[in-house]
Formats: structure tokens, sequence, C-alpha cells
């Protein structure tokens, strides 16, 4: 026990230790340095005679032997010495001071054996040798100053945030699979992210320069095309993935029953056409109001968190109408975009006299005729102007061209005609192309998700530049079809920004699998949180005056804060990834880096071939189709106006019908 009476004892041991030590030097020097002493008068007969008899000793028969003894006495009464500690105390300067008294106090012998009177001899030799005893002392004296406890140095706490992750390979028919290291304390070992399971959905977020597309994106389009996969990739900085997605199709397009064919949905550069309202594919009106809810909304981001308002509504409404009539009328045979664009552009009276003839459309423009025919105009131009001005940017010969086109349907899954479709976007346009390449996501989407089809990837690059009316429904539906959805967004933020948190929140919660590179704020710290706390080492060093206190500890903490996921590395990566029930995965978290062989890939897409065009589109064709589509609409209007007028005459002959669609159709004719 650590009482007063100890520490007292304790110090008279090193004391007496100590006096040992230095009463071998004295006699070692009297010894030794005899015929100074005799020079100097420092000799008696009393201790002639005592030294006489020590010298017997065998200690001191050598001058090797007593300088040993002496610096094991010291070396003893140190290692009992107990100083006041000091944290900023160096282990270098102690070392340099037992080294140099130890080197000075064996050299001192050679000042012996030098020709020089004995008396200046003899003072350098015990003045080197005292000198070299005392620095030892004092380096002695300041090594039990030093805190010798070993405490964590890793600022960071690196090592203790580090834990076990899955290395080996589980692969499956449907999985992709990532080769990546990680750190576990202080050794990186290989690891493996393994996505056995894609159809339980996959979101990959990170800042720009993250490395989504590179490290991520581009595996999960070469390995589901490998496996076989139908696939549509929406490629927001066309053709970065387009390119990847048509060589790798090239590359493995033997591992299909089928060869997909490969198609491309470009606004600015014509390749394909396809009508993203095809009449076969619009099976009632509910089909028309999710088309003018994608396109309106597209146009409009801000709509998205009023729905339900009256303004939004009837506009919404006014474009279903437009569609579903252009749908029954004569079968579909203007039932493309462009029509419903210059359709809307025709006045109102003559719009509603030709629309009212349609039972399913009466009931959706009956407000604007009601309005109308209270000469309402203010009210009437609030509820339709908003879908007017809107549809009207859409209003381009280019875009009338590829959207009035039947190249391919948007049935990628088909199994007896699997396709690769890729939709290319234009950020310095992405308000005006993503309204329209959301028409085509939200129509291909219910085509691919039904039963009995092939396996299929839906990729979607900068996910938050589109928008896809009922995504959740999606990937809660998606696995039982085989689905695979990819989404990729920059941060939650982005993605709250332009679908509203309350449908954020399902996206990110709905999802199965979460890669994420270097992401920060509100993401960052949902993401930690979603990763899960795990027991983290902790140490506390406590120092007094005499000695030094350390405990150590775990902790409950989070696996990879949010300060670490804030500081990410380009192709560092961290997530969680789900599996199946008869392929588990026990450590489904990482943190990891993706390895990508960068020579290789650099080697693979310098060989790619570009995607090949298609018979060059003249200027001509694109202006005859433009005019065309506002020809057929003219027409259209032009026959139908007269057919009523034959139907139910002019003026009084339509005043005697008597209902309100009779009525409505004479102020109008």
């Amino acid at each position: 026990m650590n009482t007063g009476e100890d520490a007292q004892g304790l110090r008279k041991i090193i004391d007496l230790t100590r006096l040992i030590s230095l009463v071998i030097l004295a006699i070692h020097f009297y010894l030794v340095c005899y015929q100074a002493f005799l020079q100097w008068g420092l000799n008696s007969a009393i201790t002639d005679n005592l030294f006489t008899n020590i010298a017997r000793v065998g200690l001191f028969k050598s001058l090797l032997l007593p300088k040993l003894a002496a610096l094991v006495f010291l070396t003893i009464s140190l290692i009992g010495a107990k100083g006041r500690k000091d944290e900023k105390q160096q282990l270098k300067p102690i070392i340099a001071y037992l080294l140099t008294g130890m080197l000075l106090y064996f050299i001192s012998t050679l000042y012996l054996y030098l020709q020089m009177e004995k008396q200046l001899s003899a003072v350098l030799y015990m003045g080197i040798m005292m000198t070299g005893y005392l620095l030892m002392l004092s380096g002695g004296t300041l090594l039990s100053r030093l805190i010798k406890a070993n405490l964590n140095t890793d600022v960071f706490n690196s090592e203790s945030e580090t834990f076990p992750q899955e290395e080996r390979l589980l692969e499956n028919e449907y999985s992709i699979n990532l080769p990546a290291k990680y750190r576990l304390k202080d050794k990186v070992r290989s690891s493996w992210i393994n996505i056995i399971n894609p159809f339980r959905g996959i979101l990959v977020a990170g800042t720009p320069g993250a490395g989504k597309s590179y490290f991520v994106i581009r595996h999960i389009i070469e390995q589901h095309i490998k496996k076989g996969f139908s696939m549509f990739v929406y490629d927001f900085k066309y053709d970065d993935l387009s390119r990847i997605a048509y060589n790798m199709l090239l590359k493995y397009q033997g591992n299909y029953k089928v060869k997909p064919k490969f198609w491309v949905i470009s606004l600015d550069e014509i390749l394909h056409r396809c009508n993203p309202l095809e009449p076969g594919t619009m099976e009632d009106i509910t089909d028309a109001a999710e088309a003018s809810r994608t396109i309106m909304f597209g146009l409009n981001r801000d709509w998205i968190k009023k729905t339900g308002d009256f303004f939004v509504e009837s506009a919404i409404n006014f474009v279903t109408a437009v569609i579903w009539f252009l749908r029954k009328y004569e079968d579909g045979k203007y039932c493309t975009l462009p029509h419903a664009i210059e359709l809307m552009q025709v006045e109102y009276d003559k719009l509603f006299a030709v629309m009212d003839e349609q039972e399913e459309v009466r009931t959706l423009i009956n407000p604007f005729i009601s309005a109308l025919k209270r000469k309402a105009a203010p009210q009437l131009e609030g509820q339709i102007a908003s879908a007017k001005i809107g549809l009207g940017r859409l209003a381009s010969p280019q875009l009338y061209y590829v959207l009035s086109g039947n190249d391919f349907t948007l049935d990628i899954n088909n199994p007896e005609e699997p396709k690769i479709v890729c939709m290319g976007n234009n950020p310095q346009k992405q308000q005006i192309y993503g309204a329209v390449l959301s028409l085509y996501i939200s129509k291909m989407i219910k085509l691919v998700n039904r039963k009995g089809q092939l396996k299929s990837s839906l990729v979607f690059d900068e996910f938050p530049s589109i928008f896809l009316n009922g995504t959740d429904g999606l990937l809660a539906t998606c696995r039982s079809n085989l689905v695979s959805v990819t989404l990729a967004v920059q941060t939650y933020e982005q993605l709250k920004k332009d679908y509203g948190s309350e449908q954020a929140d399902v996206l990110v919660g709905i999802v199965g699998n979460v890669i994420s590179g270097q992401v920060i704020g509100d993401t960052a710290k949902k993401m930690s949180e979603n990763f899960g706390k795990i027991m983290q080492d902790r140490q506390s060093l406590s120092i007094n005056s005499s000695d030094v206190s350390v405990s150590k500890s775990t902790q409950l903490d989070y696996a990879i804060p949010a300060a670490k996921i804030a500081t990410l590395s380009s192709g560092e990566f961290v997530g969680i990834v789900s599996d199946n029930p008869d392929q588990k995965v026990a450590l489904k978290m990482f943190h990891a880096e993706i390895q990508n062989d960068h020579k290789t890939i650099a080697l693979e897409e310098a060989g790619f071939k570009p995607i090949p065009k298609v018979s060059q589109v003249s200027y001509g064709e694109v202006m005859e189709n433009y005019i065309k589509i506002k020809y057929d609409i003219e027409q259209l209007v032009n026959r139908e106006c007269e057919r009523l007028k034959g139907k139910y005459g002019v003026n009084e002959d339509m005043a005697e019908k008597g209902d309100s669609s009779g009525d409505e159709q004479a102020v109008v004719l």
C-alpha cells in the first residue's frame, strides 16, 4: 500500500544505494589517483592503512569493476525514484543525457594513460568521470518524470471506428459485386460489396466528383448486361453512360437468348423516335391523368408541393381531357404530345365544343365550359393558362419530331423483344427536357413493372432532374417483378427540394441497398444514424504530483460519424446492403474504397465504339413534320365543327337542343 511510511522507507533505500555508489567512486578515486592525493597532502597513515586493506578486495583490483559497481548502484537508486510527472517531457533529451554521461563516464580512463603531470591527470580523470556520472543521474531523474502510459495517438479515432466487413465474394444470377479494400484497426484488408438482391432498390449518393458513375454505376451497367438484363439508362450527361451501355451490349450480347436492340432518345441529337402517348398503352382515362400529372409536375416542380391546389388540379385536368380526347378520337390517330400541345392552342369556344362530344371527357371539361358560358374569362385563363404556357415551351420542331414517331415501344423487358434503352438529357436544358423524359420514363415503368417479363435494370443518373410519379410504389413492387432500380442523387437535400420532404423521406427509407460517397449536412447525419453504432475503445489520463493513472473503457458510438462521411475521398464509400432468405449476409455495413483497375478501364474506353448514327434527318423533314402536326389539328377542329353544324344545325336549331352541350355549341358556332 502506498502509505507515508512506505514512501519514506523507499526514499531511505534510494539514498543509501546512491551513497554506496558515491562511496565506491570515492575509494576508487583515492586508490587510482593516490600519487596526486599524496602531492596535495590529502593522505594520512590511518586512511592509507584502511584503503590498503580495501584495495585487497577483488572489486578494486581493476579500473573497470568499481566503475560498473558504482553504475549498478546508481541504476538501482534511479529505478526506485519517482519524480514529478511532466506530460511535456520528451524521451530524446533523456537519451541524450544518458548516452553522453555514459560516454564520458567510461572514456575518462584514457586520461590516466596520457603523458602529463599526475595532478592534472587526476583532476581530468575525476572531473570527466563525475561529469558523466552527474549526466546519467540527471537523465535517470528525468526518466522518472516521463509518462510511460501508451496513450492512443489516433487524433481522428480512425482505428476505433473500424469494424469487420464482408470479405467473401457472394454471387448469384442477379448480384452486383464490387471489389474493395477496408481498414480494420491498423491493417488494410480486401473485401467485397455484395449487392445480392438489387431488386430491393439501390440508392447511390454523393456530391459531384465523389465517384458515383465511375466506381458504382458503370459496374452496375456492365454486370447486369453481362447477366442478361434488359436495361433502361437515364443518362443526365449524355453520352457518358450510354456509350458504356452500348459497348457492354456488344461485348456480352451472346449472353442473351434473344439479342436486345439498342435505342437512344436524345432531344439534342435525333437518333430514334418514340411516342410516349402510344394509344395501345393507354387503356383508360387514368393513364391520361397520370401522363398529364407527370408532364405538368416535370415542367413546374413547385407544383409537387401544391398537390390539391385548385389552379394546379385545373391545369392537370385540362391536359388530361386533351390527351384522352385524342386517344379516343379515331382510335388514337393523333394521340401524341405534339398534337395535344397544338390542340390546346385552339380557341376555347371551338375547343370545348369539339371536346364536349366525347362522353368521358365531358366531366373533366365541364368546369371550363361553365366558366366560358358565364364569361368568366379571368377564371378560365387562370385554370388553363399555366398548362398552355408550360407545354408551349415544348413547341419545338425537333421535339415534335422525336415525340411523334414510333421507332420502338417502351416495353424494354418484353421476352420476345428485349431492349437496351438510353435517354439523354442536357444539363443546360434540363427544365424542359426533364419534363419530356419524365413522361417517357413514367410510361416505360408502367410497361416494365409487370409479371412474366424479363429481368430488367433501371438506372437513373441524377434522379432529381426528372419527376417520376409513384417512385415509392415502384420500389415497393419491383422486387416481385425482377426490376432493379438504381437511383443516383447528390444529396438528400437535393431530393427534398425537387420531390418534397415527405416523398424524399419515403424514397430514402424504402431502398434496401445504400451506397454513399462524400455527402455533407443533413444527408451525412441521416446516413450516419442509419448505419447505427458499434463498441469503441476509450482512454483517459490523470496526472498527479507523483503518479499517472490511465483508465480504459468501451463505449457505444456511431460506427461511421457524419463528419467522416463528409470527408470521404473519391472512390471511398459507406453503406448497407440487403440479403436474401437463402443467402444471408451477416456483415451488411461497409466503409471501404472500391478498387477500379484504372489502366484497364482507360484502355477499354479508348477502344469503345461510338453509338451508331441513324440516317441523317434533314431540317426539311423536321419542319415538314412540325407543319403536318399543326395541319392535323387544324383539320380535326374544322371537320368536327362542320360535323356539329350538320348535326345540330346553326343557331336556332342548336338552341332547340336544350341541353348544356347544345347551348354551348350554339354559342360557339
